[in-house]
């Protein structure tokens, strides 16, 4: 008589594991060469990312491609940063992704109008680096800072 497998009783074949889906990050930077670097560094984090250059841009963006998290330069071209943050706030498809806005505003009342209009985190270009921003973003998404074990490393 043949034995069943408890865990697969139909005897069929087994299903691969789906992989994990990067998270998605929109980057909205007029800088070009700031936003290469992030680029660059997110991706090498794992992070799928979009950039766009200007406000108008990231309202499109934001509801076409879907973020986990937006990255928001204030001082833009088109729509400000805080325009784009009340809008995004006030879109049910965008009202509850994570917008972390990344600038070189560094007053405390731009802080606070950031804050009351819905940003998740308020960070001065001046104030921080590149690896700073990397862990506020993973913070938001509740991504681990850790890099994934090799093979070799895993127990």
């Amino acid at each position: 008589m043949l034995s069943m497998n408890q865990d697969n009783p139909a005897g069929l074949p087994a299903q691969p594991t789906p992989a994990i889906e990067p998270k998605k990050i929109l980057l909205v930077e007029d800088d070009d060469n700031l936003a290469d670097i992030y680029l660059t560094r997110l991706q090498s984090e794992g992070f799928e990312v979009r950039s766009v250059p200007n406000g108008e841009d990231a309202l499109a963006a934001a509801v076409k491609y879907k973020p986990d998290l937006i990255l928001l330069d204030l001082m833009m071209p088109k729509i400000s940063g805080f325009d784009v943050l009340d809008i995004l706030r006030n879109t049910p498809e965008t009202a509850n992704v994570k917008i972390i806005l990344l600038t070189a505003r560094g007053q405390e009342a731009d802080r606070q109008k950031a804050i009351s209009l819905g940003a998740d985190d308020y960070l001065v270009k001046a104030q921080v680096v590149i690896a700073d921003v990397v862990t506020r973003i993973k913070q938001q998404l509740g991504v681990s800072s850790e890099k994934p074990a090799t093979p070799d490393q895993a127990t």
